[in-house]
């Protein structure tokens, strides 16, 4: 199979969203991060502090993805270089470097999904424990 120089370039729209979906998590968990904060010292909660732990870990699982994907387009770039530059058995090695790099980045991406649905389990145990009193009532 032959790579060309074009083959990494058919990446860059693909890992330029993806970082910008990255992004765009991490943006919204640092604002609800804020917000959690804000409410736990007006009224510290039990609930609460879990969520701020929950968003903790999940940003630290983003910036993981983030960094994986930087260094996969790093990585995809570079292979274009060397490709471009002629060598084209080590610009194959980069590219397979950066898919490589580029599947670390999005296995981190489903490790997110499943930490975010826990973060939804906990927000959800106030609603189940408000749903067990009234059944008791």
């Amino acid at each position: 199979m032959e790579l060309t120089l074009t083959t990494p370039a058919l990446l860059f729209p693909a890992i330029s969203l993806l970082m910008l979906a990255y992004t765009n998590r991490f943006v919204v968990l640092a604002q609800l991060i804020r917000e959690l904060h804000t409410k736990y010292r007006q009224a510290p909660d039990t609930i609460l502090s879990e969520q701020i732990d929950n968003l903790r870990s999940r940003m630290k699982i983003i910036r993981n993805m983030q960094v994986f994907g930087a260094l996969s387009f790093f990585f995809c770039v570079m292979s274009m270089i060397l490709m471009y530059a002629r060598t084209i058995f080590l610009g194959h090695i980069v590219f397979g470097l950066s898919l490589v790099l580029l599947l670390i980045s999005l296995g981190f991406l489903i490790l997110e999904l499943q930490v975010s649905i826990n973060a939804l389990n906990i927000q959800l145990q106030d609603f189940d424990k408000k749903d067990n009193d009234n059944q008791e009532q």
